[in-house]
């Protein structure tokens, strides 16, 4: 007879025991979204959360995002830390699955058990995250790793979504790749807690530097000057694949986590990130809900946008009955 799959419980009991297979199968069943089975997961592993240290980095394609996720997991390792990388990929148009698989070019961390690789699909999410992304950093935090690194499609400006995930976050840049400081320009700036400029022995990094150093000195406003002594965000030089600097950028996370314990920010950004998660989920909701309105189907919607079509009725107060219709139950 076929054994049974295991249960969300025996699952979770898995994951107690340090059982990998019981890992990857948790991140699978969060990926399929099965309403019922991701309440179930969540209730069950919360209680067991809030220890992982969370690192997003982010960055416009090509400045080397994983050969960096790399180096910083190999120093991370060495010094006894154990890491979960979940690396958000672009979607297959075909599978739907993550283009790039589990990031071979990581694959040197592939026989060392205090490291856990999953590539996530993004599956069109704006942002660059998965909508997946935050339960799946439940269940590596659940799982007892001391750091979970997210990396980020690297989709542009709408990126900035990583910082409500994280308890740092990290921008990349690299010179010579002309748009580094537009993309800064248009919000990257708000969100960084550490810079990184990589690939650091090539033309323009100290240009690079200069730029990022005036944009951020231009950004401090006088309000600013005048409060309490923040966090100024550090410009890091590293040239990832050859491990360059990358001891100095961890020391930064270090000085970034102690910052936020002293200056009692951590609990202001724990709050920023559970309405993150809360509204998210609640709009997800709010999407599957709506995804039986399909075209030609619903009866309702067809009578609304059969008057919207005629200019009877304007498309907000169509959206609005149309909510209404399904707050009453039908």
């Amino acid at each position: 007879m076929p054994t049974a799959a295991p249960t969300i419980p025996d699952l979770v009991a898995g994951l107690g025991r340090g059982e990998r297979r019981a890992l990857a199968r948790l991140l699978t069943l969060i990926e399929d979204g099965r309403p019922e089975q991701l309440r179930e997961l969540v209730r069950s592993l919360y209680p067991r959360t809030g220890n992982a240290r969370v690192i997003g980095i982010t960055g416009s394609p090509g400045v080397g995002k994983s050969t960096l996720t790399d180096a910083i997991t190999a120093e991370l390792r060495r010094r006894g830390r154990t890491v979960a990388i979940l690396a958000v990929d672009p979607s297959s148009p075909f599978s739907g699955g993550a283009l790039l698989g589990d990031r071979v070019r990581m694959q040197s961390h592939h026989a060392d058990s205090g490291v856990f690789i999953r590539s996530m699909a993004s599956r069109g999410h704006l942002g660059g995250l998965s909508f997946a992304t935050p339960q799946a950093v439940l269940v590596l935090d659940a799982a007892g790793f001391d750091d979970v690194i997210v990396e980020t499609v690297g989709v542009g400006q709408s990126e900035v979504e990583i910082a409500a995930s994280a308890d740092s976050t990290v921008v990349s840049l690299a010179p010579g790749m002309g748009d580094g400081i537009q993309a800064a320009k248009a919000g990257i700036l708000e969100v960084a807690d550490i810079f990184v400029i990589n690939k650091a022995d090539q033309a323009g990094a100290g240009k690079l530097a200069s730029e990022l150093q005036g944009m951020l000195e231009l950004g401090h406003s006088l309000e600013e000057a005048d409060a309490a002594p923040g966090w100024w965000p550090p410009i890091q030089r590293t040239v990832a694949v050859r491990g360059e600097g990358i001891e100095e950028l961890v020391d930064a996370f270090d000085a970034h986590d102690r910052h936020l314990e002293e200056s009692g920010r951590r609990a202001e950004r724990l709050r920023q990130r559970a309405v993150h998660t809360v509204r998210e989920i609640a709009l997800e909701q709010v999407r599957r809900r709506f995804s039986h309105l399909d075209d030609g189907q619903d009866p309702v919607l067809e009578s609304l946008a059969a008057k919207v079509a005629a200019r009877d009725l304007d498309p907000y107060s169509a959206a609005d009955e149309l909510l209404e219709a399904l707050e009453g139950g039908r």
